[in-house]
């Protein structure tokens, strides 16, 4: 979604996609071809792909956030922030996290969810 908007209103943006399915990815590299995005897919999975010096990283349904943040931390650029979408357990996620992450943490009520939060992370440093 951002890809698309981006190609109207930033289209110097480049975004890289990172999705394990092939079925996923196949589609995914459609929609870009047919829409004429900046975006590069990559078919593996985010623990084998090298680092992409990222400035934002985003993800939805992935992993607990304390995985996430291994995860961000190897890709983002100095700098760099993470938005993740999280459930009714956001708060005990952030908890476990800071056991072993230093992060700045803001939280915004999702809009289709009460009980969900848009977090964006940055300053993150391994504990």
């Amino acid at each position: 979604m951002a890809a698309i908007v981006a190609s109207e209103t930033a289209p110097d943006l480049r975004f890289h996609l990172v999705e394990s399915d092939q079925r996923k990815s196949t589609f995914l590299r459609t929609a870009a071809r047919e829409l004429s995005l900046n975006v590069t897919v990559h078919s593996e999975r985010i623990e084998t792909l090298a680092p992409l010096s990222a400035d934002i990283i985003s993800a939805r349904a992935l992993a607990p956030l304390n995985m996430l943040l291994g995860y961000a931390a190897r890709h983002l650029s100095t700098g760099g922030s993470c938005l993740f979408l999280k459930g009714q357990m956001h708060e005990a996620e952030i908890e476990t996290a800071r056991e072993h992450w230093r992060f700045d943490c803001d939280s915004q009520v999702s809009r289709t969810d009460p009980d969900a939060r848009l977090l964006l992370v940055s300053h993150l440093h391994h504990a």
